[in-house]
């Protein structure tokens, strides 16, 4: 079955949902241009999701995506917040900031029950989940509304188990795509492959479409991808410089300058494995350290560094997420963008 067909669009193409970096108006822009916008909604309020999915409802006709997380919250980590403060403490005497008035800030939400009795009013045509699936009970309860839900995964293994849980189409993630890390069976980081070596396997393993994921910046890039059996393609970083992007201007700043080359899978901005441009943050901390909080308790900490170090015009201390292949990120609109990455169907 093709892309278009499961999904009731136009062109081949997900719009990747960016938390932080977007909100509807990227979504719809891709949407009306024909393909899948998608809207990240794990780090919303309910008020704000409700607001979001109005919006969406009211300026586009055509079906748009809905992106959530499954991960497991963590119980409070004590001793390794008060570790992850310490190794901090140093940078926050250098913005002059008070380490023991770091104040709460929004937090990444797993899908649940309260989350599902909004969305039934809405009955959205697409849901995808990052982190797996919600549990059996839930996962139906979605698929009754008639939506097509979709998910991530970064090995075969992974890929096997959503098809076996009834999903309508997986997205294949290679190593090289920017964000967050989609994995949920292993955290093996060196078990993951990059696009084109893993989009063939999950291909010849399961029945469903496959979407590539990771590096997809261009027509060149999705002509590769379908040519390898994909069903279509997702792409997020060719779009984090279009004008219906909320983009930070120390974010735009770093995608055109030429440490954009140069990015890490790194787990100082969240305590999960994500990619982004490497900064002082990552150099300093270590892209991977044992200190850092579990996902999705290590941003609080970081958050006024963050602000501080933002209000001074510097990304240093900030999440700057973004694919190893930034060739396409392009500033203009994200209809025209979603034209030029598939130009040729």
């Amino acid at each position: 079955m093709s892309l278009q067909t499961l999904l009731d669009i136009e062109l081949p193409l997900i719009q990747a949902p960016m938390a932080g970096v977007q909100d509807s108006r990227l979504a719809i822009a891709v949407t009306n241009a024909g393909g899948l916008g998608s809207l990240p909604c794990a780090m919303l309020s309910d008020d704000v999701l409700i607001k979001e999915l109005t919006t969406l409802q009211t300026q586009t006709s055509q079906p748009f995506n809905l992106n959530f997380f499954c991960h497991t919250p963590p119980l409070p980590q004590v001793k390794q917040e008060a570790a992850w403060r310490k190794l901090l403490s140093p940078f926050y005497q250098e913005y002059g900031l008070d380490i023991n008035a770091i104040p709460e800030g929004p937090q990444r939400k797993a899908f649940n029950g309260a989350t599902a009795d909004i969305l039934e009013d809405f009955k959205p045509t697409v849901i995808s989940f990052h982190f797996g699936l919600p549990d059996k009970v839930l996962l139906a309860r979605v698929k009754s509304w008639g939506t097509k839900v979709i998910s991530t995964a970064t090995t075969v293994e992974e890929a096997l188990f959503l098809e076996a849980a009834g999903v309508d189409g997986i997205i294949a993630q290679g190593l090289e795509a920017g964000g967050h890390r989609g994995h949920f069976l292993g955290t093996e980081l060196s078990q993951q492959l990059g696009t084109f070596a893993l989009l063939p396997q999950i291909v010849k393993a399961v029945k469903i479409p496959v979407i590539a994921a990771g590096g997809m910046v261009d027509a060149n890039c999705m002509a590769a991808a379908m040519a390898l059996g994909a069903a279509g393609i997702q792409a997020g970083t060719a779009y984090l410089l279009c004008p219906e992007s909320t983009t930070s201007a120390v974010h735009r700043a770093a995608l055109t300058g030429a440490g954009a080359s140069h990015t890490a899978l790194t787990t100082v901005f969240s305590g999960r494995p994500a990619r982004g441009i490497v900064n002082r943050a990552i150099s300093e901390l270590g892209a991977i350290n044992s200190a850092i909080p579990a996902f999705p308790l290590a941003s609080t900490a970081l958050a006024p560094l963050r602000a501080a170090a933002e209000k001074q015009g510097s990304g240093e201390f900030s999440p700057l997420w973004c694919g190893q292949n930034t060739s396409g990120c392009q500033a203009i609109p994200a209809a025209e963008l979603t034209q030029a990455l598939t130009a040729d169907y």
